[in-house]
C-alpha cells in the first residue's frame, strides 16, 4: 500500500517522455513522432537523470511522494530506462515507504507486450489512453488501436499492475447520450478501478482546431455537452466510482491518484524532460519552472546547467490563486484561509454570491464546489478570481 505523501514537505516527480507512435489530431502536448531515434532517446534519458541530480542539489533533502511518467507515450520508453529513473529518484529523494509510480500507455498489442517488463521496472500503476470503445470513434480520434485491442490491453495490464486507470473521451461529433451511456456501461467491467472521462477539447493549434475553424465539423453544443457530462456522472456513480475530481473517478479512496492529489493539494513537484513543468520551493519561495521544449535544447540546457526556459518565483497571491484553481476541482476543495490571501471571504462578494446561488459551499473551514457548480466550474472560478 503506497504511503500517503505530505504536500507540505514531500516532493513528487513528473517525467515527460515526448515520443509518440503518431500525433493525435486533438493533442496540443509537447510531443514528436517516434521514428526509431534510439541514439537521441538514450541521450534524453541521460539528460533526465542528470537533470534530476542537479535539481536535487537545489531542493535539498526531500521525501519522494510519487512518480508520474507522462507524455507523449512513455510506454514506448525502454523498460531499463524507466527502471533507471525510478532507482535514481529513490536514491535522491528517499521515500517514506511504498509510493505510487504511474506510467501512461496506449493499448496497442505491441505496447501491451511490454507491460510485464514495465511492471518489473517498478511501475505499479498504469494509466491507459483507451479514449473510446468504438472503432469509428477511434479512427476519428486518430488512435492506432482498435476497441478489441483496448480490451485485450486492459486485461493484460490488470495482471501486470496493482493499479489501473483508463482515459475516455466524450462529447465527440454526432455522439448521442444513449450511445455514450452504452459505451461507458460496457467499459465498466473491464477491470480498471480508476477512470478519467474527458470532454473533447478543441485547441486552436491542433489538427482538430483547424478543422473546426474551417467548418469541416462541429463539436456538440453546450446543452448536449452538459447532458453528456451528467450521463457520465450518473453511470459511473451507479457503478461505484466516486467523482473525487471533475474529470477523475475512482472505486474507493485507495484507487485515487496519489500523484495528482499531491499536485492538486499544492505540493511541490519536480518536472524533468522536454517542456516539463515543475513547482518547487526554492530559497523559501514557491517557484514555477518550465524545461526547454525542444529535445535538443533540453539536452543541451541540462549539459550547460540551465535546463529551464522559464524559472519564476510566484508571489503569495499567484501561489494562492493556483492552489484555489486546482483545489476546487476536487471534492476536498480548499481551505478558506487560502481565499483570505486573495481578499475573498464567505461574507462578501463575489464569494458570498456564488455560495448563495448554490455553486459553492463551505464546511469545516473549507470551500468546495457543489454538484451544480462542478459542471460550470470554469465560469465559477472566473467569477471568484476576477
Amino acid at each position: 500500500m503506497p504511503s500517503v505523501p505530505d504536500p507540505a514537505t514531500d516532493l513528487a516527480l513528473y517525467v515527460h517522455w515526448p515520443y509518440c507512435a503518431r500525433i493525435c489530431p486533438y493533442c496540443d502536448f509537447n510531443v514528436v513522432r517516434d521514428r526509431g531515434r534510439v541514439e537521441e532517446q538514450a541521450g534524453l534519458v541521460a539528460a533526465i537523470l542528470a537533470d534530476m541530480e542537479a535539481q536535487a542539489e537545489l531542493t535539498g533533502p526531500r521525501r519522494l511522494a510519487s512518480i508520474f511518467f507522462g507524455g507523449g507515450t512513455p510506454s514506448l520508453m525502454a523498460p531499463h530506462a524507466v527502471a533507471a529513473v525510478i532507482d535514481r529518484a529513490r536514491i535522491l529523494f528517499p521515500p517514506r515507504g511504498p509510493i505510487e509510480i504511474t506510467l501512461e500507455a496506449n493499448p496497442t498489442d505491441a505496447e501491451a507486450a511490454r507491460f510485464a517488463a514495465l511492471g518489473e521496472a517498478g511501475v505499479n500503476r498504469l494509466s491507459m489512453g483507451v479514449q473510446a470503445l468504438d472503432d469509428a470513434a477511434l479512427a476519428f480520434l486518430g488512435r492506432n488501436h482498435s476497441a478489441d485491442e483496448a480490451r485485450r490491453a486492459v486485461a493484460v495490464a490488470a495482471r501486470a499492475f496493482p493499479r489501473l486507470s483508463i482515459d475516455l473521451i466524450y462529447a465527440r461529433p454526432d455522439q448521442t447520450i444513449a450511445g455514450w451511456r452504452a459505451e461507458l456501461t460496457g467499459a465498466i467491467d473491464m477491470g480498471f478501478e480508476h477512470v478519467s472521462p474527458y470532454q473533447l477539447t478543441i485547441e486552436p493549434t491542433t489538427a482538430f482546431g483547424r478543422a473546426v475553424a474551417r467548418g469541416a465539423w462541429a463539436p456538440p453544443d453546450e446543452d448536449l455537452s452538459a447532458a453528456l457530462y451528467e450521463a457520465t456522472q450518473t453511470v459511473l456513480e451507479a457503478a461505484g466510482f466516486d467523482a473525487y475530481e471533475v474529470s477523475n473517478h475512482a472505486r474507493g479512496e485507495a484507487a485515487r491518484s496519489a500523484h495528482n492529489l499531491h499536485v492538486w493539494r499544492g505540493g511541490d513537484y519536480l518536472g524533468v524532460g522536454p517542456g516539463a513543468h515543475g513547482r518547487l520551493t526554492l530559497a523559501g519561495a514557491r517557484t514555477a519552472t518550465v524545461a526547454h521544449r525542444g529535445i535538443g535544447a533540453y539536452v543541451a540546457g541540462v549539459a550547460a546547467g540551465s535546463p529551464w526556459s522559464e524559472r519564476a518565483a510566484q508571489s503569495d497571491r499567484d501561489a494562492a490563486e493556483e492552489k484555489v484553481l486546482l483545489g476546487l476541482r476536487t471534492v476536498e476543495g480548499v481551505a478558506l484561509i487560502d481565499l483570505a490571501v486573495l481578499g475573498r471571504t464567505a461574507e462578501a462578494e463575489p464569494l458570498a454570491g456564488l455560495i448563495g446561488d448554490g455553486f459553492l459551499e463551505t464546511e469545516t473551514g473549507r470551500l468546495r464546489a457543489t454538484a451544480a457548480g462542478r459542471p460550470v466550474l470554469d465560469g465559477v472560478l472566473k467569477a471568484l478570481l476576477v
